[in-house]
């Protein structure tokens, strides 16, 4: 597998990370969860940037809304762990004579991470709050909650709560399984399934899955044989990056990170050149951006490899294209907005 690196632009506290297509082409994004701008790149190299905003920055999530030209819903004025009463999701649009049209939508102290899960012709929002009310930093006192609507399109976002209790509500994933979208919640008291209405009228399902403390949750079938393995960082803002396989009807532990340090922060699950793999990231101590992936060789072993040192991610983003992958990552300790191209 090669790896080539290609550095954006810098970025204080870059953190959050995406993309669009608009008019058939793709748009890269980029956030910073400080006062500041998202940004996008384009062309064939994304050689071509232009400002989605200037601020307010305090951007967690960025999700594209699917069926539209490039449009796409993101979190505005999350800032610091624990000023957020003014948090908020915000629909931007394209223009056509250039430019973006950002309205508000939503405001939901304390939104982290959401997601639109599609079901047939309809879209269903599911959003995640960290906490409810922080006095601070380290106040946990009053939990979080899973919030869910169906997002129309038009008009303010109109939410209720489904499930609250949930204290550090900080990871989620989405998952498709034989074409079906659901979501995975993680919180202290541990992992989560969400599923959407499957039908008009029908409610939303929620499922325990694990009942220990987890920050964040990916999934996927690393060693091929049919069944998903989940990878998880622990506690929150943990100092372990594990991945579990269920054997027996009970999750074990079949692969831990050897670097125990605070604040690992990314795991994705994806394929890089064809190669199913958990991609991963710590904040702290080293500061790898890497990944991991199964031995093609009898005993099976997952095994981690470096993608860069020193950089810091906070979030990765993988967009798959003709030929090579692309892994997109927010660099925050590093303040920088980076590409790795995969081939």
């Amino acid at each position: 597998m090669r790896i080539e690196k290609r550095f954006l632009t810098e970025m204080n506290r870059c953190y959050s990370a995406s993309s669009i297509v608009v008019d058939g082409q793709t748009r890269i994004l980029l956030a910073t969860e400080g006062e500041g701008p998202c940004l996008a790149w384009s062309g064939a190299d994304y050689d071509s940037v232009d400002t989605v905003w200037d601020g307010p920055g305090g951007t967690m999530s960025m999700v594209p809304i699917p069926g539209s030209n490039g449009e796409f819903l993101a979190v505005q004025k999350f800032f610091r762990m624990f000023q957020c009463e003014e948090a908020k999701v915000v629909h931007v649009r394209p223009l056509a004579t250039g430019g973006y049209a950002v309205r508000d939508v939503l405001h939901l102290p304390y939104i982290h991470r959401f997601d639109l899960l599609t079901v047939g012709e309809r879209h269903y929002f599911i959003g995640c709050t960290l906490a409810t009310t922080k006095d601070s930093k380290e106040d946990w006192s009053n939990p979080g909650k899973i919030w869910v609507g169906e997002f129309r399109g038009d008009g303010a976002l109109e939410v209720s709560i489904l499930k609250d209790g949930l204290s550090k509500n900080h990871g989620y994933s989405r998952l498709t399984r034989s074409g079906h979208m659901t979501a995975l919640v993680t919180c202290e008291q541990g992992a989560f399934e969400v599923t959407p209405p499957q039908s008009p009228g029908a409610d939303w399902t929620v499922r325990q899955f694990m009942d220990w403390p987890i920050s964040d949750i990916s999934a996927i079938d690393i060693d091929g044989d049919g069944e998903l393995e989940f990878a998880t960082i622990e506690p929150f803002h943990g100092s372990y990056f594990r991945v579990y396989k269920q054997i027996g009807g009970k999750f074990q532990k079949v692969f831990e990170h050897p670097e125990v340090s605070e604040f690992y922060h990314v795991v994705v699950g994806a394929t890089l050149a064809g190669v199913p793999v958990f991609i991963g990231g710590c904040r702290r101590g080293k500061q790898q951006l890497f990944y991991v992936h199964a031995s093609r060789s009898a005993p099976l072993e997952l095994r981690a490899e470096v993608i860069e040192e020193g950089v810091g991610p906070s979030n990765v983003y993988v967009l798959h294209e003709t030929g090579r992958d692309i892994i997109v990552a927010a660099n925050r300790e590093k303040a920088e907005a980076a590409l790795y191209f995969v081939s």
